[in-house]
């Protein structure tokens, strides 16, 4: 005559499905180096300030760091769905499991041992085909869970969105493209001379018209300098090599330019009070021998407007 199913032993394993299925899934949330030397890339790019472009990185902007954009509902810093099995998510749950199989198997090992009928044995595999069972459809019904709309009484869980969804939202973030004409790259290399002009001769209202506000703290903040140092910054017989659009785009009413701009010019620095002929006036460089330049000048403009320098890069 078999032995008839424990009733503690059932309620036990229903027990152990249902924590099983209540469990969380997924944890709580927590002027270019000619003027003034300088190294530093400077100034904004409205939307694309801090993309890479293949030259140096701004360094000094007034345009604040783009924050992370973060999916309504979903907290940062939350592990994805899935990785790896249900227990190596829930090493607590696999101590738990294997203690109970582990005490289950042995104590039929015992009953085995003192001589039970095979309607014990067929009784066991009644009883581990139930808890197969159990936890089959617990562990659906926690996938099944896991990509529904949400727990019971919690938030709305927000998945991810598509690549392809993403990739449109970075696009629309950027501007949008645009052509421009060779009037606008005539433009490009004239604003070019006449800002290395300006700034030679330390034109500080000059410069003003030719760039933005931004750009015009830079400038002033060296001319400063050099002027507490008694020290002034000539760059003559600028010649450009090469001028190159990169990009182009549009944003709202502005519209941006980013060219690459290789130069040679006579680029050195002097003391003040001292003969133009005085050997010991300069202090840096050398007038008689022309020096080559590469950097990345981002002009912008208000639509149908003058364009103004916007930043520089080094290259």
């Amino acid at each position: 005559m078999a032995r008839p199913l424990p009733n503690w032993r059932i309620i036990l394993a229903l027990f152990f499905c249902a924590s099983v299925a209540l469990a969380p899934a997924i944890a709580e949330a927590r002027a270019g180096a000619s003027a003034g030397g300088r190294s530093s890339s400077m100034g904004s790019r409205g939307l694309r300030t801090y993309e890479n472009n293949n030259a140096q990185p701004l360094t000094r902007s007034m345009t604040p760091l783009p924050q992370t954009p973060t999916q309504p509902g979903l907290t940062p810093a939350m592990p994805a769905y899935g990785g790896g099995s249900f227990f190596q998510r829930h090493p607590f749950l696999t101590g738990l499991a294997g203690g109970f199989l582990g005490s289950w198997l042995f104590g039929h090992s015992g009953y085995a041992a003192d001589g039970a009928s095979a309607g014990s044995a067929m009784g066991t595999l009644l009883e581990f085909l139930i808890i197969g069972v159990l936890i089959y459809f617990a562990l659906r019904l926690l996938r099944g869970r896991a990509f529904s709309n949400g727990w019971p009484g919690g938030t709305p869980f927000s998945m991810p969105r598509s690549v392809g969804a993403s990739a449109a939202q970075v696009r629309r973030d950027r501007g949008r493209d645009i052509n421009l004409s060779d009037a606008d790259l005539s433009a490009f290399q004239s604003l070019h001379a006449a800002v290395q002009e300006a700034w030679s001769a330390g034109d500080l209202g000059r410069l003003r018209r030719l760039m933005t506000p931004e750009m015009l703290s830079y400038f002033s903040e060296e001319l400063t300098r050099n002027a507490s140092q008694r020290i002034q910054n000539i760059v003559s017989d600028v010649q450009l090599v090469k001028g190159e659009l990169t990009e182009s785009w549009e944003q709202g009413d502005l519209q941006y330019a980013t060219t690459f701009m290789r130069w040679s010019a006579h680029d050195y620095v002097i003391r003040l009070g001292h003969p133009p002929d005085d050997a010991e006036s300069v202090v840096s460089g050398n007038p008689r021998v022309a020096v080559d330049a590469e950097e990345m000048w981002t002009f912008v403009r208000q639509r149908g407007g003058d364009w103004l320098l916007s930043a520089i890069q080094q290259v």
